[in-house]
C-alpha cells in the first residue's frame, strides 16, 4: 500500500501543476507570435508577444465580455483582440471612445484595422501587449 500512496502523491502534483498553468493562461498570461506586416516596425513578424490578459479586468473566455472591469483601453495600448470577421488582431489604440477602441495598425498601408471594420467594443479586447521579442 505505501507504494501507491507514493505513485499518487506526484500525480497530484502534476495535475495541479497543469490545472494552475492552465487557469494563468487562460485568466491572467499569454503568448502569441505575430504574424503579418501590420505593426511593422514596432511589432515584426514572428515576433513572440507577452499577452496581459488582466491588464483590463477579469474575462471568461467563454463569456464573451469582461466579468469585472477596472481599466479601460488606453490611447497607445497596444492591444489583441477579435474583430468583427473573428480573426485575433494585434493593434494599437488610436482612440478610446463610448462606442469603444479605435484600433490601427502602425503600418497603415498593410493594415486591416478600424479604418474598415469600425470601432472594437472593449469587450471584444482580450488583452495587453506587455512584452516583445
Amino acid at each position: 500500500m505505501e507504494k501507491r500512496a507514493g505513485k499518487i502523491q506526484p500525480l497530484k502534483a502534476i495535475a495541479a501543476a497543469l490545472v494552475t498553468a492552465l487557469a494563468m493562461k487562460l485568466f491572467l498570461f499569454d503568448f502569441m507570435i505575430s504574424e503579418g506586416r501590420s505593426m511593422l516596425p514596432a511589432i515584426r513578424p514572428g515576433a513572440l508577444l507577452l499577452i496581459n490578459r488582466a491588464a483590463y479586468g477579469l474575462r471568461f473566455p467563454w463569456a464573451g465580455r469582461y466579468v469585472l472591469r477596472w481599466k479601460q483601453p488606453e490611447t497607445g495600448d497596444i492591444v489583441v483582440f477579435k474583430t468583427p470577421l473573428g480573426q485575433t488582431a494585434v493593434k494599437r489604440c488610436a482612440a478610446v471612445e463610448e462606442e469603444g477602441v479605435f484600433a490601427l495598425g502602425d503600418n497603415t498601408g498593410e493594415s486591416l484595422d478600424s479604418r474598415s471594420y469600425g470601432f472594437i467594443q472593449c469587450d471584444e479586447i482580450l488583452g495587453k501587449v506587455v512584452g516583445i521579442r
